[in-house]
């Protein structure tokens, strides 16, 4: 019974020791494969940058591939600091040498001269810590983890990283919208170590734009404009290496002539066909010009205009349509105001013989006939000294009286040369049909001419 009793309890400890091993052995592994194989020095602090010569700083390279840039729109803009904001997605490149790394070769395999470390390993190393000094947001693209990485060398180069996106905050002028070109910076800028202990610079791809990349309404200038610099911030107190790197939007143009210059230049031609109608279709002009000047307001009030204060290229355009349009319908009422007087004019002379009245306007008889206080008298007409071309009627004994036809030549005439009666209104209408569209062309010869010279 002992013999048993010893068995088992040499069966039990042998079973233990060998349970004991056999964790030793997975925690062995699972700290082995948790812990970097890189050996940092006893004395390495993350918080210390990385040595250099005295009174040099710590070179960081840093590249940019843009992957997308979207939401550039006048719906996108922040009022409360009268800026557009638009959203760049991109891979950063970060390089930097850190010698204090004791790198064993067997980490890398064989023919490679860099290893791929997990994120988790790279906390434990100094970091530059450059920001967007002009974003709204800027964040690392996340799934399942960060989309990041971080390389090795055998050269101690460590190379970072990372997918993001960034909102950025761009001050535009829309003097001259929509033949506008923004030009629209992105600033980097290392935040806590000034340009004496950390500088940035481009590496040699600088910026890259993806290849497929295309923008609605704009066109993406190139190349790209860099520059490498040291701004003053007082609210760090010193100077900070800073990065910039200049986006150019050229706005395009062929959406707002097929949506607003051409139609509206429709418009405008349209409203020259009222003078072609006479005044016995009134209905018919006032209804197409008021049509016409109210199509004009529906299509500029519901364009896509940025709303700043100051006067566009566009709202130019629209104030040159909207007052020939104003001008049409105010040559209806001038118009319109002269025949009322015509016809008063008419009806309130009485109708004299038509030969009468040609052979008196030829000088070819000594007397008229008109109608005074309901009986008919003969004058003599003879000829006063006081203007050339000008009969005055002239009773026997009496004073010179001007004719009542005389009062009429303001509304109308009668040509001298084949004694056609000439109407003031419908003289205006026929000038009209050519001085209008002469204006308006005058109007456009000059506003594009100037508008693409401004832009350019």
């Amino acid at each position: 019974m002992l013999d048993k009793l010893n068995i088992n309890a040499f069966i039990s400890f042998g079973l233990g020791f060998i349970l004991i091993c056999l964790s030793e052995a997975t925690e062995t592994q699972e700290n082995y494969t948790a812990k970097p194989r890189v050996v940092l020095p006893p004395n390495y602090v993350k918080e210390i940058r990385p040595p250099s010569k005295k009174g040099s700083p710590v070179i960081v390279d840093f590249s940019i591939f843009v992957v997308d840039i979207n939401s550039i729109n006048v719906e996108d803009m922040d009022f409360s600091n009268a800026v557009y904001i638009f959203r760049v997605d991109m891979f950063i490149h970060q390089r930097w040498h850190e010698s204090r790394l004791e790198i064993p070769d067997d980490i890398f395999e064989e023919g490679d001269d860099y290893v791929t470390l997990l994120p988790e390993v790279f906390e434990n190393f100094w970091q530059p810590d450059p920001y967007f000094l002009n974003s709204k947001i800027a964040e690392i693209a996340t799934l399942t983890h960060k989309f990041t990485s971080v390389t090795l060398y055998k050269n101690k180069t460590v190379r970072y990283a990372a997918r993001m996106h960034a909102i950025i905050a761009c001050q535009m002028e829309f003097q001259l919208y929509p033949m506008d070109i923004q030009v629209c910076p992105i600033y980097i800028e290392s935040f806590s170590s000034n340009n004496q202990k950390v500088k940035l610079r481009w590496s040699d791809s600088g910026v890259t734009l993806n290849p497929e990349l295309k923008l609605l309404q704009y066109n993406l200038g190139q190349p790209l404009q860099l520059e490498e610099s040291d701004g003053y911030m007082p609210e760090k107190v010193g100077n900070f290496s800073r990065l910039t790197v200049y986006f150019r939007f050229e706005r395009q143009i062929g959406h707002h002539l097929i949506q607003t210059f051409a139609p509206s230049s429709l418009v405008v031609m349209l409203s020259w066909f009222s003078f072609w109608l006479g005044l016995d279709a009134i209905p018919g002009r006032v209804t197409l010009l008021v049509t016409c000047m109210l199509t004009l307001v529906t299509m500029f009030t519901g364009a896509d205009i940025p709303p700043v204060a100051y006067v566009k290229a566009l709202d130019l355009w629209m104030a040159g349509c909207m007052l020939s349009v104003f001008a049409a319908l105010a040559e209806f009422v001038v118009v319109k105001v002269l025949d009322v007087q015509y016809q008063y004019q008419v009806n309130r002379i009485p109708k004299v013989l038509p030969m009468r009245i040609s052979n008196m306007e030829k000088g070819q008889c000594a007397t008229v006939a008109s109608w005074e206080g309901g009986a008919v008298r003969s004058r003599k007409a003879t000829q006063t000294p006081t203007t050339p071309g000008q009969t005055s009627l002239q009773g026997n004994g009496g004073p010179p009286k001007p004719a009542r036809r005389q009062s009429l030549l303001s509304v109308a005439w009668t040509d001298t040369d084949t004694g056609v009666e000439k109407i003031m209104w419908r003289e205006i209408d026929k000038v009209s049909r050519a001085v209008f569209p002469i204006l308006f062309f005058v109007f456009v010869l000059l506003y594009w001419p100037i508008l693409l010279m401004k832009s350019s």
